[in-house]
């Protein structure tokens, strides 16, 4: 009892912590370099604001979670080397973006590419369980399991990048999806993870204060890469500490950053567009145009962000109730994808029309 209360009392200065990390960065980051990480390009598909505004959110995050790292370290004497390559590698990829540093989405994808596979080499990060026997062959494969894994998180992490174009869509997305991972832990007693868990929300709370429903400070590429590869490593932890949960719960879970994506790159390749570069039509932005014209562009910006998770959590509860259940949680998965298919559908016809 009386080491949670210690771990209660350090979460409590933490949160405290990082609002005013968050509160210094969004008030002055504005003058560095005369508004180098201003976002005032308004002209690009996936801008949605109409006054420029700083790309510095990925740095507050980085910052929050060092000391949450030396927070971690002083009540569980372990220093979270993995975590800590991993978030500060991947948030530099992007922030060079944020610095309006040129870099081709080719060379962005090749240098994350590196990274991840020193990430998962070094570290021997492997998905243990999981319910297809096609894919255990892979994962059990020395060769094939970490292209895999490298897989796994690409998508994430982009998937993550991809979505982030509204106030709070991002960020309201992985506080649901770390919620319910903390769920998981608790109730099977981890709690070291589940701090680690909860320390990540507290940092997605205090950047949603500053981007929700009006937005002050922006994630960025940085920021956006970087939560995009840690909830693809709690996901991944996650479903190694308990195989009596499927991991196609996990994919549930995922669903909506994983097939953003994947539908996105063939569907590009189909209108033949390259799929490495934006357009104007992924699910959130065709719901945005669609809300925009009932309510406006500025309301409808974070209006979008409610309904999209709102849907996105019913559609995983009952996913959460048979867990459990391979056979089912793999029906569900596969269901929420058709489901997505027949929303874009509908969507797209009723937009560009």
């Amino acid at each position: 009892m009386g080491n949670e209360s210690v771990e209660a009392s350090f979460l409590s200065i933490f949160a405290l912590i990082s609002f005013f990390i968050f509160l210094i960065i969004s008030k002055y980051s504005h003058k560095i370099k005369s508004g180098l990480l201003l976002d005032s390009d308004f002209h690009k598909p996936q801008s949605f604001h109409q006054q420029p505004i700083t790309r510095s959110g990925g740095v507050a995050v980085l910052f929050s979670l060092l000391i949450f790292f030396e927070i971690y370290y002083l009540l569980f004497s372990k220093v979270l080397f993995d975590y800590i390559f991993l978030s500060s590698l991947i948030f530099f990829i992007g922030f060079l973006d944020d610095l309006k540093i040129n870099i081709t989405p080719f060379k962005r994808l090749v240098a994350m590419i590196i990274v991840l596979f020193l990430f998962v080499y070094f570290f021997q990060i492997n998905i243990l369980h999981i319910d297809l026997v096609f894919l255990k062959s892979i994962t059990n494969n020395h060769f094939l399991a970490p292209i895999f894994v490298l897989l796994c998180f690409l998508f994430i992490i982009n998937g993550a990048n991809l979505i982030d174009g509204f106030n709070g869509m991002l960020t309201i997305h992985l506080i649901i999806i770390n919620s319910i991972l903390t769920y998981i832990n608790l109730e099977n007693l981890n709690f070291e993870f589940s701090f680690i868990l909860i320390g990540q929300i507290i940092i997605l709370f205090s950047f949603l204060l500053f981007n929700f429903p009006s937005a002050k400070i922006f994630l960025g590429d940085g920021g956006a890469y970087l939560l995009g590869s840690l909830i693809a490593f709690n996901v991944i932890t996650t479903n190694n500490l308990y195989s009596n949960i499927s991991s196609f719960f996990y994919c549930t879970l995922l669903f909506y950053l994983f097939f953003e994506v994947f539908f996105s790159f063939f569907r590009k390749l189909y209108s033949r567009k390259s799929p490495f570069y934006p357009d104007d039509s992924h699910l959130h932005m065709l719901s945005f145009y669609k809300i925009s014209n009932v309510y406006g562009k500025e309301k409808s910006n974070f209006l979008n962000s409610i309904i999209i998770n709102v849907g996105y959590f019913i559609l995983i509860l009952p996913g959460i109730y048979f867990s459990d259940n391979p056979s089912l949680s793999r029906y569900w998965f596969f269901i929420l994808l058709l489901i997505y298919m027949f929303i874009y559908s509908r969507l797209y016809r009723l937009t560009k029309n």
